[in-house]
């Protein structure tokens, strides 16, 4: 991660080149662990406010390059066999319901050594719709903490 705990993500179209291009690229961050955050307990956060929550290491940038206001998908784009196009990431930050001062820390351990997964969502005419999963690495020095 960058200074700031801030990255870029360059989506590129690298091919077939019979393609030319896609008429629409849609970009979703999918959770990035397997677990169901659905609400079970009277006075916990609604689901809303899970659904809200990005559920993994990274997020787009509120507000940048067409991102929504949680960072979950930005604007859909068209782009061109051989372009690219990038995007502002952030890493995401922990739930406003959690409690502690140590909620951050624990935040991040959580995903630690996860990817950032997407699903990108591409129309071309012409064509059916098709998605593609996508793992992304994000690099990240390993935690060390001393208990005693």
């Amino acid at each position: 991660m960058g200074e700031g705990d801030r990255a870029t993500l360059s989506v590129r179209l690298v091919g077939p080149l019979p393609l030319c291009h896609l008429d629409e690229i849609r970009v979703e961050v999918a959770q990035s662990d397997d677990m169901d955050y659905t609400p079970r307990l009277a006075g916990g956060p609604t689901e809303e406010q899970v659904a809200a929550q990005v559920w993994g290491p990274l997020r787009f940038v509120p507000g940048s390059d067409g991102a929504d206001r949680n960072g979950h998908t930005v604007v859909p784009f068209a782009l061109a066999v051989g372009r690219g196009r990038p995007f502002a990431l952030e890493r995401t930050r922990s739930p406003l319901w959690w409690d502690g001062n140590d909620r951050e820390e624990r935040w991040r351990d959580k995903w630690l050594n996860l990817p950032m997964r997407l699903v990108l969502t591409c129309r071309r005419e012409g064509f059916e719709l098709w998605t593609v999963p996508y793992e992304v690495d994000v690099p990240e020095a390993p935690r060390v903490r001393f208990v005693g």
